[in-house]
């Protein structure tokens, strides 16, 4: 794909970016040297390379889903200051 003036003005409008007309070649070698370097890459010869590893193909170490303290909720609401049905009484602060 050959990057011209007119790309860079469809391009400049769907990012919804104002360009100076004088910028228009300079910013069009400078994208089409992007494409040509993209081009490039996809060309090399990868045959036999290993890939590198990727930190989102790994996974986490979960552990069993599993009760491990014992119910406390009579001792925690024995020391609080109010209680009602199993539920803690606060004052009310917005009215």
């Amino acid at each position: 794909m050959e990057v011209t003036d007119s790309v860079v003005k469809n391009i400049a409008a769907l990012a919804q970016l104002q360009v100076d007309k004088t910028e228009l070649p300079r910013l069009a070698a400078g994208m089409q040297n992007i494409l040509d370097l993209a081009e490039q890459m996809q060309s090399a010869d990868t045959e036999g390379v290993t890939p590198i590893s990727n930190p989102l193909d790994a996974t986490q170490q979960l552990r069993p889903d599993a009760v491990i303290e014992q119910d406390q909720r009579e001792l925690f609401q024995s020391i609080a200051p109010a209680t009602e049905d199993g539920l803690y009484l606060v004052p009310r602060v917005v009215e």
